[in-house]
């Protein structure tokens, strides 16, 4: 009789520890942005499930995971851009997802089989509008035109968001033409690349270029932001949705997936199910002006709906991530540094 009540309450106390370690949700997260707590505050409230969270740059992140092997504490890895997440993807971090919610919700070319993209963001063309005419720059094919010489203003050839654009260039019109087009913008700099997209957005409306390539959110930002000085700085630029009579814009991600190793994967999959919750798709429009992932949910920001809908480009994002190596080896040998 002892034995047996002894049994049972050693099975009363690992199921109690089960249960404890499932409350649990250790999130490795690239995502900077302060809006991000009012996300993971709602996840706790609704669920209980306490999230303790590490952020820093995705390179020391994932070379964190790899050095803690299968001893990582790690459940979630989030980041932004598609080829970040293929890093992390080909090093083997990841592990699929069996979640009948996020293949219903999360549309199949904002997906691969190890990772889910949460949110989207577009790749525009921003140009100042007293030096560039509108229909001078109307595809990103534009920037490496003649009419463009001395004009075009860029962040670094290495950086992922251009990696993504190159990638998806790859894709449309093959290595060689993609090639010929960044040696063509190389051309048409205005000085040597340099800062970050909201630096290039300054660098149009000052006339110091232009125009620019920046992702969509820095410029709602700008446009939601309460200091005059930044609503002045859009009144001197155009926001230009590229291709819209071609393939349409390139879209970009935010995104995340399951760790190999981790240890709470019942409280990870809830996670990233609950990311793609209508809750959690409007804290990543209204947060930080990104577009839901989930078609059907509908948003309230004002700098995304003063932008304006445009056609955006639905090339798989696996496919970004696929032809990232050779982007990086395209700008290289166009001298785009």
């Amino acid at each position: 009789m002892k034995s047996t009540l002894f049994l049972v309450t050693l099975l009363a106390l690992g199921a109690t520890s089960a249960s404890a370690q499932e409350k649990t949700l250790n999130l490795y997260s690239a995502r900077h942005y302060q809006t991000d707590e009012a996300l993971y505050a709602d996840f706790t409230r609704q669920t209980g499930i306490k999230i303790n969270r590490i952020e820093a740059k995705e390179d020391e992140l994932l070379e964190r995971i790899r050095n803690e092997g299968a001893n990582s504490p790690a459940d979630v890895f989030l980041t932004v851009d598609a080829a970040r997440l293929a890093k992390a993807d080909e090093l083997g971090l990841f592990t699929p997802v069996q979640s009948k919610v996020l293949e219903e919700r999360i549309p199949p070319n904002l997906r691969s089989p190890n990772w889910f993209a949460f949110s989207t963001r577009a790749r525009v063309i921003v140009a100042n509008k007293e030096l560039v005419k509108i229909e001078d720059a109307q595809n990103y094919e534009d920037l490496a035109k003649p009419a463009l010489k001395g004009k075009v203003c860029s962040r670094s050839g290495s950086h992922p968001y251009n990696i993504s654009l190159m990638a998806a260039l790859i894709a449309h019109i093959g290595e060689a033409k993609a090639e010929e087009w960044a040696r063509g913008v190389v051309a048409n700099f205005a000085r040597s690349p340099k800062g970050g997209d909201t630096d290039q957005i300054k660098s149009v409306a000052a006339g110091e270029c232009g125009v620019a390539i920046s992702n969509s959110y820095y410029l709602a930002r700008l446009l939601r932001s309460s200091k005059p000085e930044d609503r002045q700085l859009m009144e001197r630029v155009s926001i230009i949705w590229p291709n819209q009579k071609g393939v349409g814009t390139h879209i970009n991600i935010s995104g995340g997936g399951m760790l190999k190793t981790a240890p709470n994967k019942v409280s990870a999959v809830k996670f990233l199910e609950y990311l793609a919750s209508d809750n959690a798709q409007r804290y990543f429009a209204d947060g930080n002006n990104e577009w839901p992932a989930v078609a059907s949910v509908k948003i309230m920001n004002p700098a995304l709906e003063t932008m304006g809908k445009f056609k955006s480009d639905p090339l798989d994002v696996a496919t970004l991530a696929k032809n990232a190596a050779a982007a990086q080896r395209t700008y290289d040998r166009a001298g785009w540094k």
